[in-house]
C-alpha cells in the first residue's frame, strides 16, 4: 500500500493491499477500498462509500455516501457522483442520501455525472461529459445530456455490433456475445 504524504486517510477508513492514495486526497472514516485501487490526485471518499478491487479513480473527483463500486471500475477525470436530488443550502438531507451503484467493469468518462439512483450494469460504458439520470443497463454504451444508449460495448471496451441472428464478436478478446431482447447482451463465450 502507498499513502502520499499530502494524502489525509482519516482513521476508520479501510485501504486494501496494494492500493495506492497520490497527492491532496482525502478518505473519510467508514470508507472502504479494496484491493490494488488507484486513487489519482484530489479525490475525495466520503464515509460509507465502497470500492471493490482494482478500482481506478482518475484525478479530482469525488466520491459520496452512498455510492458503491464494484471490481474493476474506472472513474474518469473530474466526474461527479451527486447524492441528493434536490439539494438546498437552508435544507440539511443528510439522512436521506440516494444509492448510486456501479457495477463491476463499469467505465465513466471525464467530466460526466451520475444523478443519484442511477444503477450501472456490468461494464457500462459512459461517455465523457454525459448526465446519467436513468439506469444503464449491462455492457450498454451512453451518451449525451441526458445520457441516451447508442449502442453496446464488449467487456475489453470495445464498440460491439450485433449480426442478424443477434451476435457480436469482441475485435480484441475474441469474446462472443448475444443480443437477447432489445435491451440485454450476454457474455457467450470466454
Amino acid at each position: 500500500m502507498f499513502i502520499h504524504e499530502t494524502a489525509v486517510v482519516d482513521e476508520g477508513a479501510i485501504i486494501g493491499e496494494g492500493s495506492r492514495i497520490w497527492h491532496f486526497c482525502h478518505i473519510m472514516p467508514g470508507a472502504r477500498l479494496g484491493q490494488n485501487c488507484n486513487l489519482g490526485q484530489n479525490v475525495f471518499v466520503a464515509n460509507d462509500v465502497v470500492l471493490g478491487n482494482n478500482v481506478k479513480v482518475q484525478n479530482n473527483v469525488s466520491i459520496y455516501s452512498g455510492v458503491v463500486c464494484e471490481d474493476d471500475v474506472f472513474l474518469g477525470p473530474s466526474m461527479v457522483f451527486t447524492n441528493i436530488t434536490n439539494p438546498r443550502s437552508a435544507v440539511v438531507r443528510k439522512g436521506a442520501y440516494e444509492k448510486t451503484y456501479v457495477a463491476q467493469g463499469a467505465s465513466i468518462g471525464a467530466n460526466a455525472t451520475i444523478v443519484c439512483g442511477s444503477h450501472l450494469g456490468k461494464y457500462a460504458f459512459v461517455g465523457a461529459g454525459s448526465v446519467v439520470v436513468h439506469d444503464v443497463p449491462d455492457f450498454a454504451l451512453v451518451v449525451g445530456n441526458p445520457a441516451r444508449q447508442i449502442g453496446w460495448m464488449s467487456a475489453y471496451g470495445h464498440r460491439i455490433f450485433f449480426d442478424d441472428s443477434g451476435l457480436a464478436l469482441c475485435r480484441e478478446s475474441g469474446v462472443q456475445y448475444r443480443l437477447t431482447d432489445l435491451h440485454t447482451v450476454e457474455q457467450i463465450s470466454e
